[in-house]
């Protein structure tokens, strides 16, 4: 019952996530948008905000912008910070629930480095927070007034970060966790500074104070920063379907150039939707990168590797501590002769060039490793193989199943 219960919770967890994702993704956007769109007005002083036209479902919106504030509020302000809290907070759960509550399956990798589940979690919650610290005090520094600089150092700080990480983790979670590490400090942008300095302008406001423009600055600087994080942040989340992504020992290099690639495109857009013209080559730049991931990528495959000269891959082997692992011969028959063909280190089945999801299930001890999975996927379930194309019988799975009860 357990597998089915982790399968469902990890399912609910994950829509919410990306519900909530959608929601700040799209306000996000939509302001970043609205901030470029803006004209000038002859009721808001020159610098000091702006309005713009728009036209959707039929009607006409006037949206103004003060950008410090109005000399009056109405009763009803809306705010927009749970989309944010929302998207880290169920983000948080699903890294717990599939990351560490499964740590020996998605987290912990021996051939990297056989750690304690209590060590993992300290050094990913640790390294969580010591990130969200330095990016703080980056931009709380002189460096802050130097919007350029302080780019290049988190560009700079969110590679190493995972490269520290891949040192560490599974290949797949250190991607997760460098994904987890942008979006803990685009929700920390919310939650520490910008929905704080805003409650201060209205502070001031209701005060009959006139509010101190460093707090609007501020605020625009850090969405500034949420917003070229966004696209990077989506790539490295959906990356753990796509093993191609983070299976080479160059995954921190895939990572940079993610980031160039999201930040080149936001920023294509951003121009645009400013009136400053069209900036082809932005879409150069990203065609490049992109295509400098997938050389890299291809590295970790034999046909890749075949196709570009490079000596075949080297298997690594690793001891796993604790008692040896047993598998019984009938569950290691059956799953070395109907899906190890896909589930290995080099693929046997035509069109596979790299294990599904990077499981590999061509030894006792990776079947060993990931028994939830097998039980789950093949014997609970049809799922896999895909349309059973290794004709898995129900007697079959019904050994996984008995396999997995403890039988």
């Amino acid at each position: 019952m357990e597998p089915i219960l982790h399968e469902w919770g990890s399912l609910l967890l994950r829509w919410t996530h990306i519900i909530a994702g959608m929601a700040w993704i799209g306000s996000s956007f939509y302001f970043m948008h609205l901030d470029a769109s803006l004209k000038a007005t002859p009721d808001i002083p020159a610098g000091k905000g702006g309005e713009a036209w728009e036209v959707h479902g039929g009607g006409f919106y006037q949206v103004k912008k003060y950008l410090v504030a109005p000399s009056f509020l109405p009763e009803e302000l809306g705010w927009h910070k749970w989309q944010s809290y929302a998207t880290w907070l169920t983000g948080f759960f699903l890294l717990i629930w599939l990351y560490y509550y499964k740590s020996s399956i998605y987290l912990i990798d021996p051939a990297v480095m056989n750690l304690k589940p209590f060590v993992a979690f300290v050094i990913g919650m640790g390294g969580l927070a010591l990130g969200w610290i330095a990016y703080d005090q980056l931009c709380r520094s002189r460096l802050g007034n130097n919007p350029m600089a302080v780019g290049v150092i988190v560009f700079v700080g969110v590679v190493v970060a995972a490269y520290l990480f891949q040192q560490v983790f599974s290949a797949r979670a250190a991607f997760i966790h460098t994904g987890a590490l942008m979006a803990t400090i685009m929700s920390g942008n919310v939650f520490f500074v910008i929905i704080p300095n805003q409650h201060k302008v209205v502070a001031a406001l209701k005060a009959g104070q006139v509010p101190d423009p460093y707090y609007g600055k501020t605020a625009k600087l850090r969405s500034g920063h949420n917003n070229y994080f966004t696209l990077p942040v989506v790539f490295l989340m959906i990356s753990n379907h796509y093993p191609l992504t983070y299976s080479t020992p160059y995954a921190y290099v895939i990572v940079a150039l993610s980031l160039v690639v999201g930040t080149v495109i936001r920023y294509y857009y951003n121009e645009r939707h400013a009136g400053r013209g069209d900036k082809a080559w932005c879409w150069l730049v990203a065609a490049v990168c992109i295509i400098l991931a997938i050389a890299i990528s291809a590295t970790t495959t034999p046909m890749g590797r075949t196709a570009l000269g490079l000596p075949p891959l080297v298997s690594v082997a690793y001891a796993r501590s604790g008692p040896p692992v047993e598998v019984p011969d009938d569950v290691q028959n059956i799953v070395m002769g109907r899906c190890s063909m896909c589930h290995a280190s080099e693929p046997l089945y035509e069109g596979i060039v790299i294990a599904p999801r990077g499981v590999l299930l061509d030894t006792p001890e990776h079947i060993a490793r990931n028994r939830d999975l097998i039980v789950v996927q093949a014997g609970l379930t049809h799922a896999m193989p895909p349309n059973n194309i290794t004709e898995l019988s129900q007697e079959d799975r019904e050994v996984l199943k008995a396999w997995g009860a403890g039988k």
